[in-house]
C-alpha cells in the first residue's frame, strides 16, 4: 500500500457536485460515485473531514427566494447543507466506513452540535467528519468554512472538488489552447486575478499557509491520485 503525502486532509465538495446530470437535488448514482472516491482515500489511511455546500438544493428553490433578505436567505443555505450532509454521511454508512455530521447551527434533534475537541477526537478515531451549516454565520460561503474548518482540525490541506480538473490560463471550455498550472503561490493567485475560491477563505489559506488543491471531482480516482502525490489538479501554496 502506498503511503500518503498527507495524514489529515479537509475535503470541499460543492453542492452541484451532488447533483450528477440533474437540474437540481441529489442524485444518488452521483454521491455513490464519490463516495466510493472517500472508500479509496480512507483506505490509505487518511484521516478526512469533508465540508459540503448547498447550492443543489438551495438552486430548486431560488426563484422563490428572489428579492428575500440576504441574511434569511443564507440561512436556508445553511439548511440545505445539513440535507446534503446527511445524504452524503448516509452514502458514507453504506460504504462501510463510519461518519459523523456535526452543526455549525443548532439542530441537534438531527446532527450533533459542532465542537471543536469532539470533531478531532472523531477524526483519530478514524471516522469521516461531515461539517454541516457552513460557519454558522450568513454572509460566509462554506469555501470559507472549508478554509475554517480545515484551519481548526489542523488539515494539511484542503482539497478543493470541482467540475474542473486544475486552475487553467483561461477558461478552457472555451478556450483550446488553455494550460493548466500545476502549482501556483497564493500571490501569483491573487495577480493573475484567480478565482480559486471566494476572497474571505483564500485570505485566511494564505494566512494559516494552508494549501489548496483544486481537482476534478468527476475524475474517477482523482483524490486518491492526489493523496499519492501524483499529478493532479492545481496546489495553491506559499
Amino acid at each position: 500500500m502506498a503511503t500518503p503525502v498527507y495524514k489529515r486532509v479537509l475535503l470541499k465538495l460543492s453542492g452541484e457536485a451532488l447533483m450528477g446530470t440533474d437540474q437540481y437535488g441529489i442524485n444518488r448514482a452521483a454521491i455513490e460515485r464519490m463516495v466510493a472516491d472517500v472508500v479509496e482515500a480512507k483506505a490509505l489511511g487518511v484521516e478526512m473531514a469533508i465540508v459540503i455546500g448547498g447550492g443543489n438544493i438551495f438552486r430548486g428553490i431560488a426563484p422563490g427566494a428572489k428579492g428575500m433578505d440576504r441574511a434569511t436567505a443564507d440561512y436556508m443555505g445553511m439548511l440545505a447543507t445539513v440535507m446534503n450532509s446527511l445524504a452524503l454521511a448516509d452514502a458514507i454508512k453504506q460504504a462501510g466506513l463510519t461518519p459523523r455530521v456535526m452543526s455549525a447551527i443548532g439542530i441537534d434533534q438531527v446532527v450533533e452540535s459542532y465542537v471543536r475537541p469532539k470533531a478531532l477526537q472523531y477524526l483519530e478515531e478514524g471516522k469521516v467528519v461531515v461539517f454541516a451549516a457552513g460557519t454558522g454565520n450568513p454572509f460566509f460561503t462554506t469555501d470559507t468554512a472549508a478554509a475554517l474548518r480545515g484551519a481548526e482540525m489542523g488539515a494539511e490541506i484542503v482539497l478543493k472538488a470541482t467540475k474542473v480538473d486544475g486552475v487553467y490560463t483561461a477558461d478552457p471550455m472555451r478556450d483550446a489552447n488553455a494550460q493548466r498550472y500545476p502549482t501556483i503561490t497564493f500571490d501569483e493567485a491573487i495577480e493573475k486575478h484567480l478565482e480559486v475560491m471566494d476572497a474571505a477563505a483564500f485570505a485566511l489559506c494564505r494566512d494559516q499557509k494552508l494549501p489548496i488543491k483544486i481537482f476534478s471531482i468527476l475524475k474517477q480516482g482523482a483524490l486518491k491520485r492526489i493523496l499519492e502525490g501524483e499529478d493532479e489538479g492545481t496546489l495553491v501554496h506559499m
